[in-house]
């Protein structure tokens, strides 16, 4: 019968603070300024890294540059998507061929 492991422990400071063994932060993919959380399902408790969601494309923030005329011609362009016959024409564009309702 094979011997089981022992697991890799720690104990809590008097200020209720842990240190995560490093097999468990490499595991986990810790690193220094992390954050975890704690998960309690049953009589068990489980800690693993706390992934904000909002968070999963700020990497990616800023990759396109700007839309080209600022917040205006953002604005003007969601209106022309709402409805394009009643949208005033953006700056550079023809007007669209005006159809009858």
């Amino acid at each position: 019968m094979p011997t089981k492991a022992a697991a890799p422990s720690s104990t809590i400071s008097s200020k209720g603070q842990i240190t995560v063994p490093q097999e468990i932060r490499t595991r986990l993919g810790l690193t220094p300024g992390d954050h975890v959380e704690f998960v309690t399902e049953g009589d068990k408790t489980i800690i693993r890294p706390a992934r904000q969601a909002s968070a999963a494309f700020d990497k990616y923030r800023g990759a396109l540059g700007t839309f080209p005329g600022g917040a205006k011609e953002i604005n003007a362009w969601v209106r022309e998507m709402r409805d394009p016959d009643d949208a005033p024409p953006r700056r550079g564009t023809k007007p669209a061929n005006n159809r009858s309702k």
